[in-house]
C-alpha cells in the first residue's frame, strides 16, 4: 500500500517533471489513483507547494519554490534510503554527453525545419542520432532502475516517439505530445531533481 508520504513525493515530483499539468496527467504519469492525486494536490495547494493556473480552457498545476524545496528534501531521503547516490551521480555524468548529443540533434532539426542554419539535416538522420542516444540511455536506465524503479519506462517512451517520428516529424520536438524531445527533457529533469540540482 502506498503511504501518504510516498504519494506526496510522487505527486510533487511528477508536477516538477511535467512542469505544468492537470490532475489527470499527474495521475497517469505518477501511476496513482485520481482520488489520491486530487487530495494530494489540494493539500499541497493549501500548503503553498503548488499553484493552479488557468489559460482559457486549459488549466494546470505547477510547483512553487516551497514545493520544489520540499520535493528535493523528499527525493534526497528516498535516495539515501536506496543507498544509490553514488550510482545516480555516475549515471548523470554519463548522461551529460548523451544530453549534448540529443540537444544538438534537436537543435539542428529545428533549424532545418525553419530553413536556417548552416548544417541542414534530414528527418532520417535526426531520428537515427536520437535512437543511438536512446540505446545508450537504455543501458544506464537498466542500472538505475535496480536502485530507483521510478526511472523505468523512459527508453520505452522515447522509442515509441521515435517510431512515430519516422513518418511524422512533429514527434521529434513537439510540445503538445510525448515527443522524443519532451521525453528526454523529462528524463533530464528527473535526474537533476533526484540529485537536488537545477538546469
Amino acid at each position: 500500500m502506498t503511504s501518504p508520504n510516498d504519494v506526496q513525493l510522487q505527486v510533487l515530483h511528477t508536477v516538477r517533471i511535467l512542469g505544468y499539468a492537470g490532475n489527470a496527467a499527474v495521475s497517469e504519469r505518477a501511476g496513482i489513483p485520481p482520488a489520491n492525486v486530487d487530495e494530494a494536490l489540494l493539500d499541497a495547494q493549501a500548503a503553498g507547494q503548488v499553484v493552479w493556473s488557468q489559460f482559457e480552457n486549459d488549466g494546470g498545476w505547477s510547483l512553487t519554490e516551497a514545493g520544489k524545496t520540499l520535493g528535493e528534501v523528499l527525493l534526497a531521503e528516498e535516495l539515501d534510503r536506496a543507498g544509490a547516490r553514488v550510482e545516480v551521480e555516475a549515471v548523470r555524468t554519463e548522461f551529460e554527453s548523451l544530453n549534448r548529443q540529443v540537444t544538438s540533434a534537436c537543435t539542428r532539426w529545428q533549424l532545418t525545419e525553419m530553413g536556417i542554419g548552416e548544417q541542414a539535416t534530414s528527418l532520417a538522420e535526426t531520428v537515427e542520432e536520437l535512437a543511438r542516444a536512446g540505446k545508450a540511455w537504455a543501458t544506464l536506465e537498466k542500472h538505475l532502475v535496480l536502485h530507483l524503479p521510478r526511472f523505468a519506462g523512459y527508453y520505452e517512451r522515447l522509442s515509441a516517439a521515435l517510431d512515430r517520428a519516422r513518418t511524422d516529424p512533429s514527434w521529434v520536438t513537439a510540445t503538445d505530445r510525448e515527443s522524443a524531445h519532451r521525453v528526454w527533457f523529462e528524463l533530464h529533469e528527473d535526474l537533476l531533481a533526484t540529485l537536488g540540482r537545477s538546469r
